[in-house]
Order: C-alpha cells, then structure tokens, then sequence
C-alpha cells in the first residue's frame, strides 16, 4: 500500500509536468516570449557606453555627437562584446548603430557591415525589443539608447549638466530564439517536477508505512484467526480495534465465529446423543434377545418342574419359589428395557413421548400409570431433562417397587416446570437405597445441571414420590 500511494504520488507528478510541456514547450521552442536575453545584453551594453561616452566627453569638451559616437566605436569591442566577432550562430548579432539606424560597428561585418542598416527598421531613440523571422528561423531582437550627458554639454549651452540628456546611438542585439535559450526555459520548467519526484519517494514510503502499518497490522491478525478457524480451532476471536469497515468485519467475524460454534457443539452433542441413544437401543436388544429368552425358558421349566412334584415335598415349594423369582426377574427385566428404549421428543413432542411411555408401561408390565399432563412451553434443554427424570422415575418404581398404581404429573408455574412420579409400591429406607443409588444420583445431576431441584419422599411400605422442579427456560 505504501508503494501505491508513492506511485499514484509519481504518476501525479509526470502527468503535471507532461500537461505543462504539452501547454509551454512549443511556445518556447517557437521563441514566444524569449527576447529577455536579448534586451538584458543589449541594456547592459548601452549602459557601458553611455558611461565611456561621459567619461569621452569630459576629456574632449565640445565635441559633437558624430565624433563622439565614432570615438565610442574604438572602445566598444574592448568594453564590450561588440566588434570582436564572438558570435558564431548564423542570426546572431550585435551591433553599435547611429540615430539614423546605420551600423557603426557590427560583431558579424560580413552579413551586417559597417553603414548598413540594422535589421529591424527605424532608428531607435528608446528601448525596444521583439521577436522576427530570419533564415526561416525565429529570432529575438532588442535595442537600447546609448545616451550622453554631462559636463561637456553644459560647458557648451550653459545649462546645468543634471538637466542634459541626448540620444546619441543605439546597441542592437538579435540572438536565436530556441536552442540553448529553450533548453534553457524547459529546463527551469521541468526542475520544480525533479525535485518533488525526489522528495515525493521518501516521503510517499513514510507516509505510507504510518498510515497503513495499523490497518496492515489488523488484517494480518484477521488472517492468522481466520487460518485458525479454518484448522479447526472454533473458539479463536478477534479482539475488535475500531468503528470502521475492518472494526465492522471484526465484530462480524466473532459473531460469525461464535454461531460456528454453538453449531458444531450442537452437532457434537447431537452425536453424542445419537451414539447413547443406539448404544441402548443395542443394549436392549441384546437382553431381549438372550437373557429375556432364557428367563422365560427357566421359568417354564420351573413351573414345570412345579408341576411334576408331589404336593407334600420341599422340592415343589422349592421350585414354585424358583418360578417366583424368575417372574419377578423378568418384570424387572422387561422394566429396565421399557428404560433403556430410546424416546424421541425432536418429532412428536414432550406431550406424547410421555403418553406414549405411560402407555407402553401400562401394555407390557400391567401396571396402571394414571397421567396429570399440564401442556408448558419448554426449552429443548429443559424436555429432554424432564422426559429422562420421568423415564427413570417410572423404571424404578417398576423394577424396585412393585406398586399398583404409579401416578405421573406435570404442571408449570412461577417459571418453572414440575415433574412428579409417585408409586403406592413397598418404599425403601433413605438411608440405605442400594441398587437405587445409581438411578437417582442420574435424576438429581439432570435437574441440577439446570439450576432445577430434585427431591425423594419414601418410607417402607409407603410408596415413594420422586419430584424434580426445572426452571422452564423461556423468557
């Protein structure tokens, strides 16, 4: 970024000076404009002799214009470049010249001799310059009065020296308009642009490194997370640095992030969910299938064996208590796979699975469930606990308490859920629950993890009642 900006910078630059050349070069390659030269030597020059033509007459009091001007001609090549021939361009030239615009010393005697008249017509009392043709090529010309005054013209009228001025002559000057003199102009036009292409560089590169290095930076950062995000690290967040556009993607990229997250943990737990729900799905049938069996053969071997015996001998009781024990092991059997079935809630509803979990209790095991449902709006969190509580709840008052009845309610209120199962079977001694342990540490967990309470009431041959209060989850 810092190279665009000192680019974009340059290329600024070059189109100015392209637009200036474009609008300037050609005026001054045509020598529009050039005749600065031209009159800065010809007034220097002019002011030279005017000063020698002072000093000439004050030596030579009284002497006329004609003579004064033809004794400025022997000191001109010597004071000045007029006369020595130092002009070597085919146009150039300099020239001392009378009033009447006749040359008296000339730099090109050959092209311009001596009594020919300067270029331009018309003799020149005042400065002049301008721009001519000549040869097919443009040339700048100036003239300038060499003028006399002093002493020696007060000497002869009698007037005070301050008050005379006279033109005696003229310096002509004609230089090339182009070449050296336009070079000379692009030149100057094209220095400013070189110097601002040289400190637009270093100072393009500083600027640049300052005003991108924080948002080069934060890009950078959001990259590294993004490339993390992408390996599989779902919990990487980007701390956000600003209101802006890159502030705004960062924000965004959290929210992103954080609905990736509670996605893929939702399908995790849903696999997980899965996985415990087919491993008891396989589990059941494995108990169906084998240890179901062979109890219902040992207890019609039992009852046959039963049968077989005489009345009066031990071996009858014997083998009708055997029977006994076997119909209840397969109540209980049939109990824990009525437990172990998986009940789904996802496509019927809390209402039904409950009503269809009473029931299959009711066809397989004999054993009336009376039902008190209240219709509530639950989070899924929430049914999912509560279905589990009232499953486990119903397996083992089936397993461990033998009831008649077993009554299953659940009504809502003050934000919360109340599941209650409660059996007229034989109870148990809180103190010492045995097989029951397991069952309701399970029970309690699930209400506690969701900030609900669990609670057992049960006493030897009272019946036990299982509740368990859930905050609803809603707003």
């Amino acid at each position: 970024m810092a190279l665009s900006y000192v680019m974009v910078s340059v290329a600024a630059v070059l189109v100015v000076e392209a637009v200036l050349l474009l609008l300037v070069a050609p005026r001054v390659l045509t020598g529009a404009g050039d005749t600065g030269g031209a009159e800065a030597q010809a007034a220097g020059d002019a002011k030279t002799l005017s000063l020698a033509a002072v000093d000439l007459g004050l030596a030579t009091p009284g002497v006329s214009d004609q003579d004064l001007l033809a004794g400025l001609s022997g000191q001109a090549s010597a004071q000045t470049g007029i006369g020595d021939a130092r002009m070597r361009d085919g146009v150039a030239l300099e020239a001392l010249a009378a009033r009447d615009g006749r040359i008296v010393l000339s730099s090109a005697p050959g092209r311009n001799p001596v009594g020919s008249p300067v270029p331009v017509k018309g003799a020149a009392t005042t400065a002049r310059s301008g721009l001519r043709k000549q040869q097919g090529r443009s040339v700048a010309w100036a003239s300038s009065p060499v003028v006399a005054w002093g002493a020696a013209t007060a000497a002869r009228t009698g007037r005070p020296a301050g008050h005379d001025r006279r033109v005696i002559g003229m310096v002509y000057v004609q230089l090339p308009a182009g070449r050296r003199q336009a070079a000379g102009h692009v030149g100057r036009l094209l220095l400013p642009g070189l110097i601002v292409l040289l400190l637009i560089v270093p100072v393009g590169v500083l600027f640049g490194l300052l005003s991108t290095g924080a948002l080069i930076r934060r890009i950078r950062r959001l990259a590294d997370v993004t490339t993390a995000m992408a390996d599989g690290d779902f919990q990487a967040r980007i701390p956000e640095s600003g209101g802006d556009e890159v502030g705004r993607l960062e924000e965004a990229f959290n929210r992103m992030a954080e609905r990736l997250e509670a996605a893929v943990q939702a399908e995790r737990d849903a696999a997980a969910s899965d996985g415990r729900r087919a491993e008891r799905s396989r589990i059941a049938r494995e108990l169906h299938d084998s240890i179901s069996q062979d109890l219902f053969s040992l207890r019609l071997l039992a009852g046959g064996l039963g049968k077989a015996l005489a009345a009066e001998t031990d071996l009858r009781d014997k083998a009708e208590s055997m029977e006994r024990t076997v119909d209840r092991t397969m109540r209980e059997m049939q109990a824990l796979l009525l437990e172990l079935r998986p009940v789904a809630i996802e496509d019927a509803g809390l209402m039904p699975a409950l009503t269809e979990l009473c029931r299959a209790y009711e066809a397989r095991l004999g054993v009336p469930v009376r039902t008190d449902l209240e219709t509530v709006r639950l989070e899924p969190a929430v049914e999912h606990a509560v279905l589990r509580i009232a499953q486990e709840a119903l397996g083992n008052a089936v397993r461990h308490g033998e009831p008649g009845l077993i009554e299953l309610s659940l009504t809502a209120g003050d934000g919360c859920v109340v599941v209650r199962v409660r059996d007229d079977g034989r109870g148990f001694d809180r103190r010492s629950v045995d097989g029951h342990g397991m069952g309701l540490d399970l029970m309690r967990e699930r209400a506690t993890e969701l900030g609900g309470t669990f609670e057992v009431v049960s006493a030897p041959g009272e019946g036990t009642t299982v509740t368990a209060s859930i905050p609803d989850g809603t707003p």
